[in-house]
């Protein structure tokens, strides 16, 4: 929809009107000015570091297992149409070309889940995915639980990164029973060499008190008495 212009064209004092990006008389069809910046959002790199600047496409990830790169065939609001979903399954299944895919889809896909029912941040994620990894390419998951490797790995990313998130707490919310869990941890301290140490008490005092709504004077009372 074009829009008026307060000022008169140059050459024949006729009105202007404004239209897409151009500024043109109605009488003459003079083009007084042009206006061909694009205001959209601008998806340039500025980190410090060697990744491509490229301003198309997703960021790469590494809670999945192609990090990302693979396309997926969209549904077009109805959903119910049988040829689009068969393709949809062929597709998927041509991403996962062996065992060791399979396994990390189902671990990475257990570990995000993980992340939001426990509202951990993205870089809890990532490291949770990549330690899962790595553990795969010891060879640790053999004849264990992939959701044990899944829950250990975002206990021990969270111990890593010094976020307070208890045993229970993960195993509350995760697939894995806690035998499957110690026994994957355990794997994963001694063949990783994790460095984690024993969590501090002081670590928890600030989450639970902000769970428990307590005031600054109990928060320091707190954290002096976990100190000592």
């Amino acid at each position: 929809m074009s829009t008026t212009r307060a000022t008169g064209c140059p050459e024949c004092d006729g009105r202007l009107t404004a239209d897409g990006d151009e500024t043109v008389c109605e009488g003459c069809g003079l083009v007084v000015s042009t206006d061909r910046l694009d205001r959209g959002p601008e998806w340039r790199s500025f980190e410090d570091d060697d990744r491509n600047p490229a301003r198309c496409g997703a960021p790469l990830t590494r809670s999945r297992h192609d990090r990302g790169l693979s396309t997926e065939i969209g549904r077009d609001g109805r959903g119910k149409n049988r040829k689009w979903s068969r393709l949809r399954r062929q597709h998927r299944r041509t991403q996962i070309r062996s065992k060791r895919e399979r396994n990390q889809v189902y671990g990475f896909t257990e570990i995000r889940r993980l992340m939001g029912a426990l509202e951990l941040p993205d870089r809890i994620r990532d490291q949770s995915c990549s330690l899962f990894e790595s553990a795969q390419s010891e060879d640790l998951l053999r004849g264990r639980s992939i959701e044990g490797f899944a829950s250990a790995a975002v206990y021990a990313a969270c111990r890593v990164a010094g976020v307070s998130r208890t045993t229970d707490e993960i195993l509350d919310a995760a697939k894995a029973t806690a035998a499957e869990h110690r026994a994957a941890y355990d794997a994963m301290n001694r063949e990783l060499g994790l460095p984690v140490s024993a969590a501090e008490p002081a670590e928890f005092v600030a989450r639970f008190a902000s769970e428990l709504d307590l005031g600054q004077a109990v928060r320091r009372r707190a954290r002096e008495l976990a100190e000592a």
